[in-house]
């Protein structure tokens, strides 16, 4: 008996895996791949908490607790950016981090010993000399005089002024960014 080509064929593949399955296979391992794809992309992507210009109002069960002193944004706080056609979130978020106002629990804390018990935060941005000048105000203060103001160097990364009084010559000319703590 003479084998063929054919035969030899038929004898070492399986009847899942020949000729016609082959594309339908690549499909399914690609399908699987896609998946296993997208699922890590949406585990990074929902970990990571960003900040954006609209703050959207939260859902009654997005409360927040004393016990775990998560403040949710739209009902706790709110974050307002403008004249973002000067300066990118990016840079300004670069400043508030240096000058410790990027934590909002810090921010939100009552407790005049341990907190900083801010009302308000307000970023300006000096184009002229490239400084962002950021106006705090702290809760039981005059809502129209900051109670401290730091001035960021953004050509040098560094902080130039804090303090209760800042040189004029730090005058700031754009309003940037504005964190404010809502009444409950």
């Amino acid at each position: 008996m003479d084998i063929t080509n054919r035969d030899v064929r038929e004898i070492t593949m399986s009847k899942y895996f020949n000729k016609k399955t082959v594309p339908y296979w690549i499909i399914a391992v690609l399908v699987v791949l896609i998946a296993i794809i997208l699922a890590v992309q949406f585990k990074a992507n929902s970990s990571s908490q960003t900040t954006t210009a609209t703050v959207k109002t939260s859902s009654s069960s997005e409360k927040a607790s004393s016990s775990t002193k998560k403040y949710v944004a739209g009902k706790d706080y709110k974050i307002a950016y403008s004249n973002t056609n000067l300066i990118d979130k990016v840079t300004i978020q670069k400043g508030l981090k240096a000058s410790y106002l990027t934590d909002i629990n810090d921010l939100m804390n009552t407790d005049e010993q341990t907190g900083s018990n801010m009302a308000k935060v307000e970023v300006y941005y000096n184009k002229d000399k490239n400084l962002l000048v950021e106006n705090l105000f702290k809760n039981g203060h005059s809502s129209n005089e900051a109670t401290t103001a730091v001035v960021y160097d953004l050509k040098n990364n560094q902080i130039v002024n804090s303090g209760v009084n800042y040189d004029t010559n730090y005058q700031p000319s754009w309003l940037v960014y504005t964190w404010e703590k809502l009444a409950k």
